[in-house]
């Protein structure tokens, strides 16, 4: 397939994988446990099922370890855990954060009783998921055929839409504006982690750190801490 035909059908696909997700969050609105399986199989199956079709496309690409940008990344998302984190404690006297909890119970179940487990996959292993999915094939795998300033923009704006549905009565107006453009902001970062590497894990390392930082703020509201 030409490189513009390979950029058309990866476009496609994670619009496509991000419509779905978005159904799924704003009119299907199952349990998380629900939505995780279906989630996994829309940004798995999709673009594996490109892989296989280009045939000179392979996983291990975007899972080679290179021991050196771990450190650094660990390192940035210990940074990222407590700039959200203090963040929040300097925003709560002047936004309110108690839409949260009622919206996380009410719309996928997600409650006081079992949200550690939640916190715990999601800090792991959606966040692995999703780098898979915006960075690893909307990215790296993107850029391989069309100009790498398109593939950063379209792969930041994918992961800030996608977040549309999940977060849509969490807040005000305003903050939930911020919000998504702070998870722009968050996707050229993810992917300009990755650029020099070309593979996922300095994402994923401070992936995790953000989710544990938005979980502690979780525990909080929940009054688990």
């Amino acid at each position: 397939m030409s490189n513009r035909r390979n950029t058309f059908f990866i476009v496609t696909i994670v619009i496509f994988g991000c419509i779905i997700m978005g159904w799924v969050d704003s009119v299907l609105s199952p349990n998380y446990r629900t939505k995780s399986i279906i989630k996994l199989f829309t940004f798995l199956l999709l673009p594996i099922g490109f892989i296989i079709i280009k045939k000179d496309i392979t996983l291990k690409d975007l899972f080679k370890i290179d021991k050196r940008s771990i450190k650094s990344s660990l390192i940035l998302g210990v940074g990222v855990y407590f700039l959200i984190v203090f963040g929040y404690l300097l925003l709560q006297p002047l936004f309110d954060f108690s839409n949260i909890t009622g919206a996380l119970e009410n719309n996928i179940g997600v409650n006081k009783n079992n949200f550690i487990y939640v916190a715990f996959y999601i800090s792991f292993f959606n966040s692995l998921l999703e780098e898979f999915f915006f960075r690893g094939f909307a990215y790296l795998t993107l850029k391989r055929f069309t100009s790498r300033i398109f593939a950063n923009i379209f792969s930041a704006t994918a992961f800030s839409i996608y977040h549309f549905g999940i977060m849509k009565s969490w807040f005000s107006p305003i903050l939930y504006f911020l919000l998504i453009i702070s998870l722009f902001i968050a996707g050229l970062l993810f992917n300009w982690l990755n650029q020099k590497k070309n593979n996922i894990y300095p994402s994923w390392f401070v992936h995790i750190f953000a989710n544990l930082g938005i979980n502690t703020i979780g525990l909080i509201l929940f009054d688990i801490i």
